[in-house]
């Protein structure tokens, strides 16, 4: 995917290391007296690195590159010490990455990894729900209502993760790992009456719409990230029957076809009415 990583003019560089020490997701290592990017997946493009190179040697570009993997980060620097993590975390929620930050809040909670409240960086931690992003795009896990079909009762949510609008959503996110991701245009939810209850349930979401949003390259490779990287183990594509809606399966399609691994894929069109006109494996 294209994204923004460090450059390093080898040239300029004089060895020193401080490069190195100011990254402390262990992208970069000395190797014959010039600093190297080892790592595109721990490169995560913020450019801490930079303010730390004496010469000017590193600078960001935009090119093709291995998505950066908080996942990752956060497990090869977590066996380094509560200073190096803390300072990671830092380094994220300094630069606005909220989602990513999440990631690696969530990682510590889930690993059961704690930090000593000494650490003035620990302001991160009441970051978890509030901070400065956007409410609307944090990240969230959470377990959905048992569904309930009794007459006069209302049909709860089955809804297990917050960001859906597949722009917002991060590849990585925890809550896709290893997940069966359901694909809908936006319009199908409230076309199919049982959305929640038969198709929505025991799947992370993802939607939108193949005529109105812009950037669908970057859908592409979001998609092809969590085939491979996050390792979803189906694809459902939920679209109407209108002609403009078989984009989201062209898009769907395509990072299949990019992707590494190869993951079974599942068609469902619905009528302007509601009703299920296929349902197949494709």
């Amino acid at each position: 995917m294209k994204r923004t990583i460090i450059k390093i003019d080898e040239a300029s560089c004089n060895g020193c290391g401080l490069c190195v020490n100011g990254c402390h997701e262990g992208a970069l290592q000395l190797i014959d007296g010039k600093a190297v990017l080892v790592s595109e997946l721990y490169c995560d493009g913020l450019g801490a690195c930079i303010g730390e190179c004496p010469q000017g040697a590193i600078t960001l570009e935009e090119r093709e590159a291995e998505p950066y993997d908080e996942i990752a980060v956060m497990e090869r620097i977590s066996e380094k010490g509560e200073r190096v993590i803390a300072a990671h975390l830092k380094h994220l929620k300094d630069h606005g990455e909220d989602a990513l930050l999440q990631i690696g809040l969530d990682y510590l909670r889930e690993n059961n990894i704690k930090l000593h409240p000494n650490f003035a960086e620990m302001q991160i931690a009441k970051h978890d729900h509030a901070g400065s992003g956007c409410p609307g795009s944090r990240q969230m896990s959470f377990s959905p209502t048992p569904s309930m079909r009794a007459k006069g009762e209302r049909q709860p949510s089955t809804l297990a993760q917050w960001p859906i609008q597949l722009h917002l959503l991060s590849p990585h996110a925890p809550y896709l790992q290893q997940a069966d991701l359901l694909l809908a245009a936006d319009c199908v939810a409230y076309a199919a009456g049982n959305f929640h209850a038969d198709y929505l349930q025991g799947k992370r979401l993802a939607i939108a719409c193949p005529k109105l949003d812009t950037n669908k390259e970057v859908y592409i490779e979001k998609l092809t990230a969590m085939i491979d990287d996050a390792r979803i183990n189906t694809i459902t594509v939920m679209i109407m029957e209108v002609p403009c809606c078989s984009g989201l399966l062209q898009l769907a399609q395509t990072a299949l076809n990019r992707a590494k691994r190869k993951i079974p894929m599942k068609l469902i069109e619905v009528s302007l009415q509601g009703e299920i006109l296929s349902d197949e494996w494709m």
